[in-house]
């Protein structure tokens, strides 16, 4: 091609390279400044697509989490209470069989009874008080606890049952009032006994149930977490090496772009 003042075609081409190192340079700094190398689906659409999904996923696991949580609380609330009451019963029978002694005499019975009375009213009060938003496991009216195990909807969630100890202080019956109902009452706690350690031993079991679904639940999302990263997380250190090319080819290009420009100059001398 002739010299032309019209048509600078090594400027053009400077021009072009120029441009493309400018896009690069956005991009790197773009994946720099999200720590992505994915952002958007404009970047990689099947990468984004992938990213998009594994992240609701994420998020339903974290629902299961809370529900999970909320669950573990409460029934350790229960647990807590339902172990106090165990102690409690403890005091109890032996009060009781203190009370069975047939050489006590009649004042410090009453004594006794007083103090097993007050015994079995702390069991009441600490039924009562074993409540986690709003729900009481102890107690027959306070419902039971029901968590997600699952972001699959249809299956079956993770159920912790009414324990009712309520029934257990129902079922000791009246204070004793002699040495024969003092055995009788120690008679029903060895009884009662049993039951409040088959409640605890449901108790527990659910709250180790719960701590194992809450640890496979955490891991699962720790590994769908890192299979995103794997996705569309940027290598820093890959960028920054590009980073430096980039700039340095910026210059370069910049340089090329002005000597490319001078040429036209070149064709004034013709005419001297």
């Amino acid at each position: 091609m002739g010299f032309s003042v019209n048509t600078n075609t090594g400027a053009m081409a400077a021009l072009q390279s120029l441009n493309d190192t400018n896009k690069g340079l956005s991009q790197v700094q773009s994946r720099i400044n999200t720590g992505l190398s994915v952002a958007s689906t404009k970047d990689d659409s099947a990468s984004f697509t992938i990213a998009q999904t594994l992240r609701g996923d994420v998020g339903g696991l974290k629902a299961v989490s809370s529900s999970l949580s909320r669950a573990k609380s409460t029934t350790d609330v229960a647990v807590a209470g339902a172990e106090q009451i165990s102690d409690l019963m403890n005091q109890m029978k032996a009060k009781a069989t203190e009370a069975s002694d047939a050489g006590l005499d009649a004042d410090s019975r009453t004594a006794i009874g007083k103090d097993f009375d007050a015994l079995k009213e702390q069991i009441n009060t600490v039924i009562d008080s074993s409540e986690f938003n709003g729900t009481n496991l102890l107690k027959a009216s306070g419902g039971s606890v029901s968590a997600l195990q699952s972001t699959d909807t249809t299956a079956s969630p993770l159920t912790v049952a009414n324990q009712d100890f309520g029934a257990v202080v129902t079922a000791l019956g009246a204070t004793f009032t002699d040495a024969a109902t003092a055995k009788t009452m120690v008679n029903n706690l060895d009884a009662q006994q049993k039951v409040v350690n088959t409640k605890l031993s449901v108790l527990g079991s659910a709250s180790r149930k719960i701590d194992g679904q809450s640890s496979f639940v955490s891991k699962l999302s720790d590994a769908i977490e890192g299979g995103i990263g794997n996705l569309v997380d940027a290598d820093l250190a890959k960028e920054s090496a590009r980073l430096q090319a980039l700039q340095v080819k910026q210059q370069l290009g910049v340089q090329a772009l002005s000597i490319a420009n001078q040429a036209p100059q070149t064709i004034t001398s013709l005419f001297r």
